[in-house]
């Protein structure tokens, strides 16, 4: 009997994509695809024991799911995850000592469904789990410890996306901070204009009325859509007041863009936090004497406040993802690696700018969780 449905079906696709997808590419040079390189030639001892606790996986989903259980199959997943990093990096050395300096070896469809399934598990694992706040940030801890020893231990510099790397590394630094630079350029705006209209919005329904439209229309308009749309007035503004700094293209645009994608959260979270603050509790302070001002300030905000984080979290990794798509109108950022390696034909180029993306958007999402999680557990 499968008594865990979900690590059951991770683990047919992982064994599926063992036996029909290649672990890796390996290539005369970075622009040609290569040959594709199942699992198993690269599972000769004794870097094959690397995939030894995915053994465990594939026994897990018909074990009753206790704690014990749980907890071994957290770390099994993080352990298989660790291993399939170090078997590529191992396996890529041995085909570079080989081939010509020129050639690349990257990760295959395969590699990155093995990937995906161990992490998927462990995640699993710690949700069913039902972890305290400390317990799942020494957990997270040291899960990044155990997927970095491989990089960190330079097992991996042999593959294409190191290698890509090591020639931008320069660039590579830059583009990490601008990244940076232009969600906390567009946070701050939209932090501004986003709470005073979320309180206006839930204390004046037609002030929410006019503004949750106008704001839903703005998010279905496609993000390059929307910089094209703001690139003939900024450009003309940009010609009346060049003293303003703001021109149709680079940073400015962008910072307009992502703050009105990233009001709607905001503005709907704040007034949905407000909302969810019980009448009675209003009561009871302004009971106590409390001014109009100590009950916002001493009652709501705080009651509010995880609602509110739920919202700034869904802003932010928003945010993060439609950073990269600004590079299109020269804000530069991790996009424009990605949009360099789109028009190179160099797939290892798109993921050096992609995977910094998508880690930034996963430690923002889980570290606001961690944080709405910690507010719920403490004391009213």
């Amino acid at each position: 009997m499968i008594g865990n449905r979900v690590l059951f079906a991770l683990a047919v696709a992982a064994v599926a994509a063992a036996a029909a997808l290649p672990f890796l590419g390996f290539a005369p040079n970075r622009l040609l695809s290569g040959r594709p390189i199942p699992l198993s030639a690269a599972l000769e001892l004794p870097w094959g024991l690397a995939v030894l606790p995915g053994v465990w996986l594939l026994a897990a989903p018909f074990l009753r799911p206790g704690r014990g259980v749980l907890a071994a199959t957290v770390a099994a997943a993080v352990l298989l995850a660790s291993g399939l990093l170090a078997l590529a990096g191992h396996h890529a050395a041995q085909l570079a000592a080989l081939a010509s300096p020129a050639a690349r070896t990257s990760f295959g469809s395969g590699f990155w469904v093995l990937e995906a399934a161990a992490l998927l598990a462990a995640l699993d694992g710690v949700r069913r789990l039902g972890l305290a706040p400390a317990a799942r940030i020494a957990v997270g801890a040291g899960a990044a410890l155990l997927l970095a020893a491989p990089l960190l231990a330079g097992q991996l510099d042999q593959l294409s996306i190191l290698k890509e790397y090591a020639n931008r590394r320069d660039v590579f630094a830059d583009a990490v901070v601008r990244h940076g630079v232009i969600v906390a350029a567009a946070l701050v705006p939209t932090l501004l204009v986003g709470v005073p209209l979320g309180v206006l919005a839930q204390r004046r329904h037609a002030v929410g009325r006019v503004v949750f439209p106008v704001l839903n229309v703005v998010q279905t308009i496609p993000s390059i859509a929307l910089f094209g749309l703001l690139l003939a007035p900024l450009s003309a503004l940009a010609g009346a007041w060049p003293g303003l700094g703001i021109s149709g293209v680079g940073l400015g645009p962008a910072v307009i863009a992502l703050t009105l994608y990233s009001l709607l959260p905001i503005v709907r979270n704040v007034a949905a936090g407000l909302d969810g603050v019980p009448a009675p509790v209003r009561q009871a302070a302004r009971g106590m004497g409390m001014t109009p001002r100590q009950v916002f300030l001493r009652v709501d905000v705080p009651l509010a406040l995880p609602v509110f984080l739920s919202g700034l979290r869904i802003t932010l990794v928003q945010a993060v993802g439609l950073a990269a798509v600004a590079a299109l109108i020269g804000a530069g950022g991790l996009g424009a690696i990605m949009f360099q390696g789109l028009f190179a034909n160099a797939l290892d180029l798109v993921l050096l700018g992609a995977v910094p993306v998508i880690l930034l958007a996963v430690a923002v999402d889980s570290a606001l969780r961690l944080a709405v999680a910690l507010l719920a557990r403490s004391p009213a």
